[in-house]
Formats: structure tokens, C-alpha cells, sequence
């Protein structure tokens, strides 16, 4: 950042200091003391109230009301065709004008301690956080019943998704040292939602003919509000422009490089809901990283597969160029009920029915995957490792900046509350998997929960200063797919043990890191935290429950509006790692072997990039990240490619141009629009829902609403003729 730029940062912070009731009692730091990070420094305010009240009744009932809410219409929404999240920060916009009401009309006392405050509107916040994510364990809970023809019952689904939810919060106690208490470990995503609550508690000195934010805030909401019925509703083509297809819609070329199931060059989508569905906001990631993101992207979408796919690599061309489905050697649809018996595979049916193919393009996002991790486990020791044994040494007695200072006046939470937490998810996951048959033993729940504790800190050290995470979802299946082979619901089980187990803990992180900005007592936090991952998990499942009993043809291709993308995905990976067993996909005698390699790659690849920046200190170079370049195409499939494209257009509008040249702009308004846009974005798309989808109402029939087939005929199968193996004998019918 220029210098001009930084002093443009720290003259904004003016703008954020929260409005204070001089007669309380307060913790109050001199202006030149601020956080050395400046988009903090002129975000985040150096002052607090510490007799501010927090766990009220007003609290509980709006944090237990709005966890059902949310909780409810985004599991609802995650079986969708086209999925969509309603973000916490709009359970943070209703909630405000909500606690008012309650503080104006509940009796004063007890119930209604004086005027609604910050604090407890950002407990209501962290709560709401917590219920926001459809449970990642609902995808075992479907596949069990959808493909696989199995259930346990609604006792073990629901401790399934309760461990898995809640065993890597006990992490959060350890993490915390590192990712919260630093400066440095910004978590840019926490930035918007304290733009949010800033505009709403505080007062600002406006220039004049300068907005408010709360105004920028309400007039962006409406715009995106009412602009959204388009793509959601009225004009569906605005969610991809497949121009390419159209210049020759017969041509099979045309539509693998230039279709949105292609590689969706040109492809043009102006549906902020569909740029964002898979993504994080392009608005609050920073421009390093997301040059890096791009950088590694367009290497594997438009170099690697576009290579492999046209030189026949792993007789690529049997099948589409970008597809997450299973094939046979000649290209038709992988039967895999075919190849099993008692939910596990037949190596006599296996053998008789054939090996399982897939896209080239599926085959090298998983050694993309292989790279990003091993590159992780370098990056991090060569960076990192000085500075994690100094605050390891530091942890107890060293205050890392201005807000962990302010923080002390609050006690912490016990590291006793954490250990109980984490060992006693531990032992009800083990009693999970040895009652019920999920086919993993309880060393095999063990082993998954180390995966996971030995890759959060330094997947948490990347989401920390970049918004990005890296997955665990690929490293778990492969090691028990190779120790537990054709076992495909004990596959998924271990994933998603190690591999939510990891997100969970940084995403009780990021809320710490919240409240750590927001000065709310950590003890206060812990328990809203846990109260809304309790109600999620219930509501997650009786969701689930409900849909998978009344929708017909649910989570297949024959529903138009419950087709659930992502369930495509896991359930292939299912097959994969854990029926097929990557032994057969990826061992000695597999025409993938060659993945494996993606291992050793990542692992040397930081090594040449930290040297040059030694040797060449300040220059461009620094900017290289390696784990986050190779992480980029992590959500592909399902995401495509045009959508990451699009995300980094608007990327650098927000976050390099309007940065560079309009510094003030940007540092007042960009995180606070991001909110906005989702606010509007799930307001219309609940609307629609509720007025016409559920009725059955459809928008006449008209060019812009025409189906995607229409638009692109070879979008669908855009795939050579597969060759047909081995070929019919000459003059046979």
C-alpha cells in the first residue's frame, strides 16, 4: 500500500468511534494508540463500556428466535437447484430495529435493562453466525437415504451432526492465541459485519452532501432488492451470457470452451447471488490474494484442462470437459449400485461391471488438491514458524495490541471449558460410530480428529489474512480410503470428522475474532456461540427431514427445483474414495497414478518463491502465495469457472481500483455494500419463494426465461462422441 494510501486509511478512522455515554465507566485509549493494521485502524474503535449488559432476555429471545430462522431458510435453500445463503449480517439488520422495539416496550427492569446496545446486538450476531451453515453432516444424512437406501434414525443423525458441528470449537481455545490476539490475523470477512454495526450504533460527522453509511446501506439494500427479481424471476439469462455459444450453437467446441458448464469463456453473469453462491465476496478479499486466487485459476481452468482435455489425456474427450459425475470406460453413467451389496462393494460385481471413469478435468481439481495441502505444511513452516513459538512463549502474559489490551477487562473462558467441550464431543463420536453401523471404528474417529487438529493452525493462519480456506475434505477421504476400502459412508463419516471439525473450530475463531473487535466478554460469546450451533444443528436436521420425506425425485437430476448441486459432488466423492477406494482410482495400476505426484509438488513449490524473496526483498514477489494460488479452484465442482471470473472483475473494481484511487471511498462504503448486496439479494429470492416458486407460479414464458438448452443446445453434452469400447464386430446389427 502507497503511503498516500495508508494516510487516507487512518484519516477515516474518525468515522467509527462509537457513540459513548460519558457517564458510564469506560476504557478509553489516546488516538495515536491504535492497530498497526489500518483498514482495523479505521474500522475498528479504541473505545469501550464494559458495564454495557450482554446475556439479556431480549438477547435470548431474539438469538433463539433468529438462529431458527436462519438456520431454517438456509438449510431450506441449500437443497435448491440454484442454492442460495442468507447471510448473518441480515439477521443483524432485522434484529436492530427489532431490540429498539423491545427496549421501547418491555417493562423496564429485569427483562429490559435500559436502551439496546452494541453488544448485545453483536452476541445476537455471533449467534445468528453459528445457525448460518446448512450442516455439512446433512450431505451423509441424504446421500445415506437418496442413493445408498439407508437411516439410522434421527437420534444418531442428529449426534452425528452435533459432533461435527461442535468438536472443533474445543480447538478454539488453543487457536485463539494465535489467530485472535495478534494484530496481524485480521479476518477480513469480521470487517463488514463491524461496518454493519457501526452504521447502525453510531453517529457520524458527515461532510457536507456526504451519505451516512446507514443510508448507503438501506438505498444499496433496495437497489439490489429490486434488481435481483430480475435474474431470481423475471430474466434468468442475466445469470449467464454463454455469448460464445451463440455465435455457432451446433458446435461442440463452441460450447465446451464458451458454455457455462464449460469452461465459460467470455461467459458473462450479472446475478450477484450466482457470482457469490460458492465464493466469499469479492468485496472483502483482499487484492493479493486475489490475484493469486486468479493467478492459479485461470493455469488449471484455461491451461491444464483445456490441454489435457484436447491431447486426450485420460481419454478425456469419452466425457464433458467440466463435470463432477461418474462414467464407465466408454462414457455412459456409472451405475453404482451395480458394484455393491450390504452398502459396500463387491469385488466380484466390481470386477464383472468395470472400472469407474472420470472427467479429466475432476481428476486434476484433486491433485490441485494434494499441492494445495503439502504446500500448506511448507508455507507454513518457513513463514510462520518464528513467530508461532514466540506467542506460544508470549501466550500468558504479552498483550498484542491496542483491542486484546481493552480486552482485559473482561475474564476469559477457562481453558477447561474448551478441553470439556472437545473430549466430550471425541467420546460421543466414538460412541456414534461403534453403535450405529457407520463402518468406522473408533481408532479410525481418532485418527481423523488428529488430521484435524494438526492442519487448523495453519489453514486458520491463511483465512486469517486472506478470507480463503483451504479444505481438509480431500486429504481425510484419501487416508481412509486407503485404510478402509469400499466402505463409503465410513469414508464420508472420517471426512467430515477431520473435515468440519477443522472449519468449525475457525469459524468459532472468526467469531472470537468478532468479539475481540467488539469488546464482548469472551464468557458471553462461548455460550451464545454454543446456544446457536445447538438450535442449528436440530433445526439442520428436522429440515432435512421434512424434505427428503415430501419432495419427490429430491436431490436428482429429475427435480427442477430440489436437484441439491452440492449433493452431486459429495456423492461422487463418496464413490470415489470410499467405494472404489483410491487404491483403484489412484494406485500403481490406475490410469490416474499420475496425481500422487501433486503430493511432492506442493510441498517443493514454496521453497523456490521463499528464497527469492529473500534474495529480492519488496518486490512483487512478496505477493506470491503458494497454498492460496492452489487452493483457488477448491470449490470446482460444483462452482464453474465463469463464476470465478466474474467474482474477479468486480474483485478488482472494489478491492485494486477503488483502493488505489479512491481510498477513502473504499475504506467507508465497500464492506458495508457487500452486506447490503446479500441482505437484498436473500430478501428477494425469500419473496419469490413465498409468493410464486412455492405456488407453482412461473413468469411467462419469454426469450430472457428460456431453459439453458435453448440457449446453448450442446451445453448439457458438450462432450465428443464417446467411443464405444470395445467396437461391435464388422456386419453385427
Amino acid at each position: 500500500m502507497t503511503q498516500e494510501s495508508t494516510q487516507a486509511y487512518l484519516a477515516e478512522k474518525e468515522f467509527v468511534d462509537e457513540k459513548h455515554d460519558v457517564e458510564c465507566t469506560s476504557v478509553e485509549l489516546e488516538e495515536e494508540e491504535n492497530s498497526p493494521i489500518p483498514e482495523v485502524a479505521a474500522m475498528v474503535s479504541t473505545k469501550d463500556d464494559p458495564s454495557l449488559p450482554t446475556l439479556t432476555f431480549r438477547f435470548w429471545i431474539m438469538a433463539i428466535g433468529f438462529s431458527v430462522l436462519l438456520s431454517f431458510v438456509n438449510q431450506f435453500f441449500w437443497f435448491r437447484t440454484v442454492p442460495m445463503s442468507l447471510s448473518a449480517l441480515v439477521i443483524q439488520l432485522i434484529s436492530y430495529p427489532t431490540g429498539k422495539a423491545m427496549a421501547r416496550l418491555l417493562p423496564s427492569g429485569v427483562l429490559n435493562p435500559g436502551p439496546f446496545n452494541i453488544k448485545e446486538h453483536v452476541l445476537v450476531g455471533l449467534t445468528a453466525n453459528c445457525a448460518a451453515g446448512a450442516a455439512y453432516a446433512v450431505d451423509i444424512i441424504v446421500i445415506q437415504k437418496v442413493f445408498y437406501k439407508q437411516d439410522f434414525g434421527l437420534l444418531a443423525n442428529f449426534l452425528l451432526i452435533l459432533t461435527t458441528q461442535m468438536l472443533g470449537y474445543g480447538m478454539a481455545g488453543v487457536l485463539r492465541r494465535y489467530l485472535v490476539y495478534p494484530s496481524a490475523m485480521v479476518w477480513p470477512a469480521n470487517l463488514v459485519q463491524v461496518a454493519l454495526f457501526n452504521t447502525l450504533h453510531k453517529d457520524e460527522d458527515l461532510l457536507p452532501g456526504q451519505w451516512s453509511r446507514y443510508k448507503v446501506f438501506m438505498v444499496a439494500t433496495l437497489c439490489m432488492f429490486l434488481y435481483h427479481w430480475l435474474p431470481a424471476f423475471i430474466f434468468p439469462a442475466l445469470t449467464y451470457f454463454a455469448w460464445v455459444c451463440w455465435i455457432k450453437t451446433d458446435n461442440i467446441f463452441l460450447a465446451q470452451i464458451g458454455g457455462d458448464r464449460g469452461l465459460g469463456i467470455g461467459a458473462l453473469s450479472l446475478d450477484w447471488n450466482n457470482i457469490v453462491s460458492y465464493l466469499a465476496s469479492p468485496l472483502v478479499v483482499p487484492w493479493w490474494a486475489q490475484v493469486n486466487i486468479g493467478v492459479g485459476f485461470a493455469f488449471i481452468a484455461f491451461i491444464m484442462t483445456p490441454l489435457a482435455y484436447y491431447f486426450n489425456l485420460w481419454d478425456a474427450k469419452k466425457f464433458p470437459i467440466v463435470n463432477s459425475s461418474l462414467y464407465t470406460v466408454n462414457g455412459t453413467t456409472y451405475d453404482v449400485d451395480a458394484i455393491m451389496t450390504d452398502f459396500q462393494l463387491d469385488e466380484g460385481k466390481y470386477e464383472a461391471y468395470g472400472p469407474l471413469r472420470i472427467t479429466t478435468f475432476f481428476a486434476l481439481t484433486y491433485g490441485i488438491g494434494f499441492a494445495g495441502l503439502t504446500s500448506m505444511v511448507t508455507h507454513t513452516w518457513l513463514y510462520h514458524r518464528h513467530k508461532l513459538v514466540a506467542q506460544w512463549k508470549q501466550s500468558r502474559d504479552h498483550s498484542e495490541d491496542i483491542h486484546h489490551r481493552l480486552m482485559q477487562a473482561y475474564p476469559e473462558v477457562p481453558d477447561w471449558w474448551y478441553l470439556s467441550l472437545f473430549f466430550a464431543m471425541t467420546i460421543v463420536a466414538v460412541i456414534l460410530c461403534e453403535v450405529w453401523d457407520y463402518k468406522l471404528p473408533w481408532w479410525g474417529v481418532l485418527m481423523c480428529i488428529g488430521l484435524s487438529c494438526f492442519f487448523v493452525l495453519p489453514v486458520g493462519l491463511i483465512q486469517a489474512l486472506t478470507n480463503q480456506q483451504p479444505g481438509l475434505n480431500i486429504i481425510t477421504e484419501y487416508v481412509i480410503g486407503y485404510i478402509l476400502p469400499g466402505r463409503p459412508i465410513a469414508n464420508v463419516t472420517f471426512k467430515t470428522l477431520g473435515y468440519i471439525s477443522m472449519t468449525q473450530a475457525l469459524t468459532f475463531t472468526s467469531d472470537l475474532k468478532l468479539g475481540h473487535y467488539m469488546k464482548i466478554p469472551p464468557r458471553a460469546m462461548f455460550w451464545s456461540q454454543c446456544t446457536g450451533t445447538l438450535i442449528a444443528g436440530f433445526v439442520n436436521l428436522m429440515t432435512a427431514d421434512w424434505l427428503l420425506r415430501t419432495q419427490p425425485d429430491i436431490c436428482t437430476e429429475k427435480s427442477k427445483d430440489f436437484s441439491c448441486p452440492p449433493v452431486a459432488t459429495f456423492y461422487s466423492a463418496s464413490v470415489i474414495w470410499g467405494v472404489i477406494s483410491p487404491n483403484r482410482m489412484f494406485g500403481p495400476t490406475s490410469m490416474y497414478n499420475a496425481i500422487n505426484y501433486f503430493f511432492l509438488l506442493g510441498f517443493i513449490l514454496p521453497l523456490p518463491f521463499y528464497y527469492i524473496k529473500k534474495r529480492y526483498p519488496g518486490t512483487w514477489v512478496e505477493n506470491i502465495h503458494v497454498p492460496v494460488m492452489l487452493a483457488s479452484t477448491g470449490m470446482m465442482p460444483p462452482a464453474r469457472p465463469y463464476q470465478y471470473v466474474n467474482w474477479l472483475v468486480i474483485g478488482f473494481f472494489f478491492q485494486f481500483f477503488l483502493r488505489r484511487y479512491r481510498a477513502s471511498t473504499h475504506l467507508r462504503y465497500t464492506y458495508l455494500l457487500s452486506a447490503a448486496f446479500d441482505a437484498g439479494v436473500a430478501f428477494t429470492g425469500l419473496l419469490c419463494f413465498a409468493i410464486f416458486e412455492s405456488r407453482g407460479i412461473e413468469f411467462p414464458e419469454w426469450w430472457g426465461n428460456r431453459p439453458r438448452s435453448a440457449m446453448c443446445p450442446l451445453n448439457e453434452h458438450s462432450v465428443i462422441p464417446p467411443v464405444v469400447w470395445p467396437p461391435a464386430a464388422p456386419g453385427a446389427n
